[in-house]
């Protein structure tokens, strides 16, 4: 049987509310939750690689509507443009859904247990979260090691180039597509283009 391959590839990347010590402490404390203020995304074409669409929302969260100054200094995303711009989670998510279409999607770590917290949080939870792929073992199964690295380290690892800020969903879903690209184009196994079962 002939190798069955997906028309695009989906990459993406989160950014959720944070305080100074929210992260060692796996937002644990009182009061603190992984709401989703922006998802990023990069469609490419699963074979070339190339980037055919971007994806880009801001999200206002609903128990802590007002950002840190620990988030806005991580991520240049103030509470004032989040007013301006931002959506409610579950209009971003459905927009996303739409943009992800039947495409398994990639990202940097466990984004998906972080939908499945804010659809939970928020009453959704009977939403699917997508096909979900981890991009972490697939590095590290080609000798890339990301141990305490973050999304927005990956293209700097290999040796790709970073555009963008960091801590920018968009810029860090293209900075986690370069990644892959670049291995790709050393030799690794295109994972977006799977083998069907025979």
């Amino acid at each position: 049987m002939k190798a069955k391959r997906r028309n695009c590839a989906i990459v993406f990347d989160l950014e959720f509310t944070a305080w100074p010590g929210s992260l060692a402490a796996r937002w644990t404390r009182a009061g603190e939750y992984t709401e989703i203020v922006q998802i990023g995304a990069v469609k490419l074409d699963a074979e070339s690689l190339t980037p055919v669409d971007e994806f880009e929302m801001l999200v206002r969260p609903r128990i802590n509507p007002v950002l840190s100054q620990y988030f806005v200094d991580l991520t240049s995303i103030t509470n004032e443009r989040l007013q301006a711009r931002g959506v409610d989670f579950i209009v971003a998510y459905r927009a996303f859904l739409d943009f992800a279409g039947d495409s398994v999607v990639w990202a940097f770590g466990r984004d998906d247990l972080v939908f499945q917290r804010n659809l939970k949080l928020y009453g959704w939870n009977t939403l699917p979260v997508p096909p979900y792929a981890n991009a972490v073992p697939w590095f590290a199964a080609n000798g890339v090691d990301l141990a305490g690295k973050h999304a927005c380290d990956v293209a700097e690892v290999v040796g790709a180039e970073f555009v963008g800020h960091k801590h920018d969903a968009l810029s860090d879903a293209r900075g986690v597509a370069a990644g892959f690209r670049t291995l790709i184009e050393r030799g690794a196994a295109n994972p977006f283009v799977a083998a069907s079962a025979p």
